[in-house]
């Protein structure tokens, strides 16, 4: 299993982080922050992973990213350092360790530069993803966001069979269930994926 110190070397800032943080266990599709909740902690997840997902006021969702171990959210990153409520929903996709860094550690860890370097890096890889997702809403037909999306989920949980129901999809597609379920009949005579009840197995990569 992982710990904080295999994403980290300075053993000085290990020391730190595990002096401050806690450790949080969720378990499958369990959600770890809401839109709109105070944020008092940064996420740095070890084990598992969480789907970020952003959500409006009507609560109509799109899908964003994934994090994955020895990642965090640049969007809470951003939201706290401004002051700002959560904009995004985390959700486990399977069971997840994350550990919980409190709001005021960020600007104090600046001192070490493998911190710095760490935020950098979060802020560099999510804003690549979220032009990613700007490129496929904008540039692509819906098939192309669902093949992705299930790409993705599939990615995150290691596995081809994915436990989810069309509705859901529809939900963080920001579109009706009757589309995907139209969608996922094509790519099935197409032999991209089989169809099951509440299961979707991809045949391809």
């Amino acid at each position: 299993m992982n710990t904080i110190s295999t994403f980290f070397k300075d053993t000085q800032l290990v020391a730190e982080i595990e002096k401050y943080s806690r450790l949080k266990k969720l378990n499958k599709d369990d959600v770890l922050m809401e839109t709109g909740d105070t944020i008092q902690f940064i996420p740095v997840v070890q084990n598992g992973v969480l789907r970020i997902v952003r959500q409006d006021s009507d609560g109509k969702e799109v899908f964003l990213y994934h994090l994955y171990p020895g990642q965090t959210c640049a969007m809470a990153l951003n939201c706290c350092q401004s002051g700002k409520k959560s904009m995004v929903k985390a959700i486990a996709e399977d069971t997840t360790e994350i550990a919980l860094i409190p709001v005021q550690q960020i600007e104090e860890w600046f001192k070490y530069p493998e911190w710095r370097s760490f935020i950098n890096i979060t802020y560099g890889t999510r804003f690549t993803e979220l032009l990613q997702v700007i490129d496929l809403i904008a540039f692509h037909n819906l098939d192309k966001q669902l093949l992705n999306y299930l790409q993705q989920r599939a990615r995150a949980v290691n596995t081809k069979a994915l436990y989810v129901t069309h509705q859901e999809i529809a939900d963080e597609l920001h579109t009706h269930r009757e589309v995907v379920s139209r969608l996922l009949r094509t790519m099935e005579e197409k032999k991209m994926v089989v169809l099951g009840r509440n299961t979707i197995e991809l045949l391809t990569d």
